[in-house]
C-alpha cells in the first residue's frame, strides 16, 4: 500500500492557480478579448441615462459648460484675471478633472455596481473597469465639444503650436492610470465598504488643492512666502495630470518633470494593481 503523501511530497494535492500572476493577465487579456461586450455596455449606460432626453448625452457637454463658465467668470473677477486667459485654462482644467474623479468615485464602485453582472454573467472580471474606462472617454469625448468652441471664441487656436499633439499620449496616460485606478480601489471598496466614502471626502478635497479655479502662475507672481506656498501644488498628484493634458491644450510651456512623475505613478499603481488582480479577483465575486 503506498504511503500517504506528506508536505514535501510532489505527489501533494495541487495547488490552486487562482492567484497566479499568470492568471491575472489572462483576466486582463480575456477583458479586452471581449470589447464588444464592454463597448456595447459603455453605450448603453450613457443612453440609458438620458433616456427620453432630447439632447441626450450632450447635457453632459452643457453642464460642464455652465459650470465652467461660472467657475471661470467668478474666479477671474475675484483674483483679477482676464477673462479670456482664465476661462479656456478653467475650462481644460474641468474638463480633465472630470475624467480623473469619476475614475476614483465610480472606478471605488465599479464591481459593487455590476454585483448581478459579476454572479450570472461568466466573463473576465476586467470587463466591467474597460466598461467604466469606456464610459468615461465618451464623457470626455462630449466634452471636448466645449474646447473647440474656445479655440475660436477666445482665439486659443493662435496659442497652440506642435506640443498639442503630445496632449494625446498626455491622455493615454490618464486612460491607463483610470484602468489602474478602478482596478485597486475597486477591489478593496468591494471587500471594505467604508474606503468608498472615504475616497469621496478625498477627492473633493483634491479639487480644492488642484490647481483648477487658481493658478499657480498668481501666486508665483507675489513673490516672497506666496510664491514658496505654489511650491506645494507639486506634492498634488493631480496637479501633474492635468498639466500633461491642459498646457498642449492651451499652448502653454511644457515641464518634463510632470511626465516624468506621471510616468512613475502609473508604474507603480500597475504593479499594485496586478499585485491586487493575483491575490484577490477569485475573491471579488464572493465579496460583493
Amino acid at each position: 500500500m503506498p504511503a500517504p503523501p506528506t508536505d514535501t511530497d510532489d505527489r501533494a494535492l495541487p495547488v490552486s492557480d487562482s492567484q497566479t500572476f499568470a492568471r491575472a493577465f489572462k483576466d486582463l487579456r480575456d477583458g479586452f478579448g471581449q470589447r464588444q461586450l464592454w463597448l456595447s455596455l459603455g453605450w448603453q449606460d450613457i443612453k440609458q441615462r438620458y433616456r427620453r432626453s432630447v439632447l441626450g448625452p450632450f447635457w453632459i457637454t452643457i453642464a460642464t459648460g455652465f459650470q465652467a463658465a461660472a467657475m471661470g467668470i467668478l474666479y477671474a473677477a475675484l483674483l483679477d484675471l482676464p477673462l479670456k486667459e482664465f476661462l479656456p485654462y478653467v475650462t481644460v482644467g474641468l474638463i480633465m478633472w472630470n475624467l480623473i474623479a469619476a475614475s476614483i468615485l465610480e472606478g471605488s464602485e465599479v464591481f459593487i455596481a455590476n454585483e448581478g453582472l459579476i454572479k450570472q454573467l461568466p466573463s473576465a472580471l476586467s470587463v466591467h473597469v474597460y466598461r467604466l474606462v469606456w464610459r468615461q472617454i465618451l464623457f470626455f469625448a462630449h466634452n471636448l465639444l466645449i474646447y473647440v468652441v474656445m479655440l475660436v471664441a477666445f482665439g486659443v487656436w493662435r496659442n497652440l503650436h506642435w506640443t498639442v499633439v503630445l496632449a494625446i499620449p498626455g491622455l493615454a496616460l490618464l486612460v491607463l492610470n483610470a484602468m489602474w485606478v478602478s482596478i485597486v480601489f475597486g477591489i478593496f471598496s468591494t471587500r471594505y465598504r467604508d474606503i468608498a466614502p472615504i475616497l469621496g471626502s478625498m477627492t473633493l478635497m483634491l479639487f480644492v488643492l488642484t490647481p483648477i479655479m487658481w493658478t499657480t502662475k498668481t501666486l508665483e507672481a507675489q513673490g516672497g512666502q506666496v510664491a514658496d506656498r505654489a511650491k506645494l501644488a507639486e506634492l498634488n498628484p493631480t496637479f501633474h495630470y492635468l498639466e500633461i493634458v491642459r498646457a498642449p491644450l492651451l499652448g502653454e510651456d511644457q515641464h518634463a518633470y510632470h511626465w516624468y512623475i506621471v510616468l512613475a505613478i502609473t508604474a507603480v499603481g500597475w504593479i499594485v494593481a496586478i499585485l491586487a488582480m493575483r491575490s484577490y479577483r477569485a475573491r471579488v465575486p464572493y465579496w460583493v
